[in-house]
């Protein structure tokens, strides 16, 4: 359909029309195939500056044709046969205009007017498609950061319910999901692969302790944000911990709320697909570092934890792990007074 409504236009709006865009075409495609080393690119843009050749050679002709004496040029750039000339009717009747003669050429309908404007509009989208890249930003090689999954209308266990001013999975998510998140961990420019959230409740609490998560994970580290609305105060987890595994404990105080610091391995389960999805014996992990801070100033009960860990085993300096929990942790309201 395309084609034939080309072939509809004047002889001199046609072919430069065929050639400014068959040129743009051509020298677009051949700089991206140079560009991404594209040899199929490069040999389409090859046909279309051969294709753009063959027009221009035509023009040339048709111009040479209509600048040269003999024969009249017909508007479509060829020439008209003498014979069939002389086969026109010779005699001026009464009242009828005289034919031109040789001397007196036709009126050639403004040919390089329509030429010079069909070239005008089309060296202007030629233009504009050619700097659309540079201005409109491309999404498709710059990989898009996760985000954190609406959960608005999933319905919160009855321990949110019953917990004064909770905070929620979806809620930890946005805080810890932070633009300057890689760069808090030493690791500028890495994007976070995945980004989890759930309204959990707290194990062997028979579902009455709330504990919403959340979890953001990068090429290097993984972090986690958790909140436990339980009774047990800061004091007695440091209490708790040298009976256990933790290592290199400090306590210190966090946005004017006792808070400590210590490290413990993560669990490792492998599991087999290939055999029916059965899993392995439970092993120890990489070692993670965690601060952990009291939900209020008065540490009356309940804390927020910060884990971060590799696959590795290196982890980021304390004081990453500090200034990701003042700007993560401020964002969690306080415990009210119950």
């Amino acid at each position: 359909m395309l084609g034939f409504l080309i072939r509809l236009l004047p002889f001199w709006v046609r072919e430069p029309l065929l050639i400014a865009v068959g040129s743009v075409l051509g020298v677009r495609i051949m700089y991206l195939a140079v560009h991404d080393h594209d040899r199929v690119a490069a040999g389409l843009g090859v046909v279309f500056l051969v294709f753009t050749a063959i027009r221009v050679h035509v023009v040339i002709r048709a111009l040479r044709a209509r600048r040269s004496p003999g024969p009249a040029a017909a508007r479509d750039g060829t020439t008209v046969d003498a014979a069939a000339q002389g086969q026109a009717p010779a005699q001026v009747g009464a009242g009828t205009r005289p034919r031109p003669g040789p001397g007196r050429p036709e009126k050639e309908h403004n040919a390089w007017g329509q030429a010079v404007a069909a070239v005008a509009v089309f060296g202007a989208l030629a233009a504009a498609l050619w700097l659309a890249p540079r201005f409109v930003p491309s999404g498709d090689n710059t990989p898009q950061p996760a985000s954190c999954s609406d959960g608005a209308h999933e319905k919160l266990p009855k321990a949110y319910k019953d917990t004064p001013r909770p905070v929620t999975g979806e809620e930890l998510c946005k805080a810890l999901n932070r633009p300057d998140l890689a760069e808090l961990l030493g690791t500028p420019g890495e994007t976070a692969t995945t980004v989890s959230s759930s309204n959990n409740t707290a194990p062997l609490t028979d579902g009455k302790v709330a504990q919403p998560e959340a979890e953001v994970t990068f090429d290097t580290y993984t972090v986690n944000v958790s909140a436990t609305y339980n009774k047990l105060t800061t004091d007695q987890y440091v209490k708790l911990m040298k009976f256990g595994d933790e290592q290199d404990i400090k306590t210190l105080e966090l946005l004017g709320r006792p808070a400590v610091l210590f490290s413990d391995h993560t669990m490792k389960l492998e599991i087999n697909l290939e055999s029916g999805g059965s899993g392995g014996p439970v092993e120890q992990g990489p070692l993670a570092r965690t601060l952990s801070m009291a939900l209020d100033r008065k540490d009356r009960g309940g804390y927020c934890d910060i884990t971060v860990w590799s696959t590795s085993g290196v982890l980021p300096n304390d004081s990453a792990l500090l200034d990701i929990a003042e700007k993560v942790l401020a964002r969690i309201p306080e415990r009210p007074v119950r």
